[in-house]
């Protein structure tokens, strides 16, 4: 009966020792094992890489704002932004004309670059054979690591003669410079399209198929609207690289800062006008070319913040 007795009073007084135990003060980081501390230090590595990230770019975009505002204001923004002029020994300093042309040349690209890469990105994901991916997927990557010297030096002995043969102007012109963008951006679209489209859940597709639809219309209707978000991600960083691309603009685009009368005139693009006279500039010339990075900058802040929403509304509907 005793012991019988004391049962209860060690369940209980074990029992209240582990609450106390529970209940006691510990510290909020336990790691009981390597893979737990592993698990924190990675976290912590990833939260201190994603602060220097955002600190790059709020210390480049403090930079360009200081540096390139007080130009802007001796200029007059709107002698600046709205000029047609671009004349570094009158103190001529108007990008009008250097803005439309790094649009056009952008737009061009887009024209060209993109229906080419999603169509080629859905090709190599949804109707490829394995042999023809094994050719063609290395062939995209090896696109992709060609530097922007050599596509410029393809364009000038290619393509550039080709214009100048057989359509009006001397080469060095807008169309020139928009293909060879066009070209540019294709592996960046492809590869990053091909991704989104290999990451849709198979079993969307075998619905579509379940519901009568057949291959083309399941592709097509099902899989490429799941995957619209990362699709919208490739363009976004085609168009990227394609309004800040210098070095094989410079070589085939003609280098002339005014308005061109049509696509077969030679342009000079925002980049181009940087990189061409940044060496010799000094006070307000100097001013001017940061200022013309700001805008560059702005441009693309509010060409991503387009494709955004255009992305948002896709997945919406």
């Amino acid at each position: 009966m005793e012991n019988n007795a004391t049962l209860p009073r060690t369940e209980g007084a074990s029992v209240s020792g582990k609450k106390a135990a529970a209940g006691g003060q510990q510290p909020r980081l336990r790691v009981n094992n390597p893979r737990e501390a592993l698990e924190f230090f990675m976290k912590a590595l990833f939260f201190v890489c994603g602060m220097i990230a955002v600190a790059f770019v709020l210390i480049i975009s403090i930079y360009l704002i200081i540096s390139g505002l007080p130009a802007i204001l001796e200029i007059g923004p709107i002698n600046f932004l709205f000029g047609k002029r671009w004349y570094a020994s009158t103190n001529d300093f108007g990008i009008f004309a250097i803005i439309l042309t790094s649009l056009a040349g952008t737009a061009g690209a887009i024209i060209v670059g993109v229906p080419t890469g999603l169509l080629c990105a859905i090709f190599l994901s949804r109707f490829a054979s394995g042999r023809v991916a094994a050719v063609l997927k290395p062939g995209v990557e090896l696109l992709a690591g060609i530097p922007s010297v050599v596509y410029g030096f393809f364009g000038l002995v290619v393509m550039v003669p080709f214009i100048r043969d057989n359509m009006p102007g001397r080469g060095l012109s807008l169309l020139a410079a928009a293909v060879l963008l066009g070209i540019m951006i294709l592996p960046t679209i492809i590869t990053v399209a091909q991704s989104a489209l290999d990451a849709v859940p198979k079993k969307y597709y075998e619905g579509a198929l379940a519901l009568g639809a057949d291959h083309e219309r399941s592709v097509f209707r099902v899989i490429v609207p799941a995957a619209v978000s990362g699709i919208m991600a490739g363009i976004v960083l085609g168009v990227g690289r394609a309004i800040g691309e210098t070095m094989a603009v410079i070589m085939v685009a003609g280098n002339q800062p005014a308005i061109p009368g049509s696509i077969f005139d030679g342009v000079r693009t925002m980049t181009a006008n940087i990189v061409l006279e940044m060496g010799y500039a000094a006070d307000l010339h100097r001013g001017a070319l940061v200022a013309t990075g700001v805008v560059l900058f702005v441009f693309i802040l509010l060409i991503t913040m387009l494709f955004n929403v255009i992305k948002k509304r896709g997945e919406t509907k």
